[in-house]
């Protein structure tokens, strides 16, 4: 039986759809397996810049937004897109709605019981994305073997019985150059938190899942669904969590899952489950 997990809001970011990379099959796994009052999808749900280069468009990146659309129907929920630097396209509709139930948009200042927190996409302040834009592209491109020379590698491992690895995440963790730009586009971000009167901000762009406070002011980053595969969510109680997508060839049927072992989208083995980390 289905185990559906209730949550007063989501936040996914970074998707990807239309590239290589995008884990879409999960992100709708674990879209069917909560329901939500408001999802906001912050940013890079579409790779323009992959489609442009000649990414395939698939059943399961339209399944995405069915799923989402039965999220609208059978839940009522309030859906809200952010636009990002790889779906900068959307610059030409933005503003957009269709009524109350879907929205599309720069940024959001969501208010909740406990705090108020500025959402953004978060690559205003990637001088890279921002100003040399044919550099972000070359970047991309090689992000994007990366993950294809990620994939066969992790192919070869899940053969050997070994658990999957993460080249791009590694490589972000130890070259100093990285861990100094993070560094700063989270001081940054907090800043445009402060500016907006809110005590959080919350984003994504960089795929790195966090929750930590910095000075007064709670940062928080939904990760991504091309390796962390993470999302943000906000409980009934005004409580927040990071959920990530976890693949564990252990993984106990009669364990109390979260995904339907008969879901038609799902993997013959369910190898897939998900865990709570404050």
């Amino acid at each position: 039986m289905k185990i559906v997990k209730q949550y007063r809001t989501v936040i996914i970011s970074d998707v990807h759809l239309g590239s290589e990379g995008s884990k879409a099959k999960e992100v709708n796994l674990f879209l069917k397996s909560i329901t939500c009052e408001t999802l906001i999808l912050n940013g890079d749900i579409i790779d323009g810049w992959q489609l442009k280069k000649g990414g395939s468009w698939k059943k399961k990146h339209t399944n995405f937004f069915r799923t989402i659309l039965k999220m609208i129907e059978n839940h009522h929920t309030k859906v809200i897109y952010l636009r990002g630097n790889h779906d900068d396209f959307l610059d030409q509709i933005i503003p957009f709605s269709l009524g109350k139930s879907f929205t599309i948009q720069r940024d959001y200042i969501l208010k909740t019981t406990k705090k108020n927190f500025f959402i953004t996409h978060g690559d205003i302040f990637d001088s890279v994305t921002s100003h040399m834009k044919w550099l972000a592209y070359l970047g991309d491109v090689g992000y994007t073997s990366l993950l294809t020379l990620n994939k066969l590698y992790n192919q070869y491992r899940s053969w050997r019985g070994l658990s999957y690895y993460s080249f791009s995440q590694r490589i972000k963790q130890r070259v100093k150059e990285a861990v100094n730009y993070v560094s700063d586009y989270e001081e940054k971000l907090v800043e445009l938190a402060k500016a907006n009167h809110c005590e959080g901000i919350i984003c994504g762009h960089i795929h790195k899942p966090d929750i930590r406070q910095i000075g007064d002011i709670t940062y928080m980053n939904s990760g991504d669904w091309v390796e962390s595969l993470t999302a943000l969510v906000e409980t009934h109680d005004g409580n927040w969590e990071l959920l990530y997508f976890l693949h564990d060839n252990r993984f106990d049927l009669s364990a109390d899952e979260y995904l339907d072992e008969n879901d038609d989208e799902s993997f013959s083995t369910a190898k897939s489950i998900f865990m709570s980390v404050s």
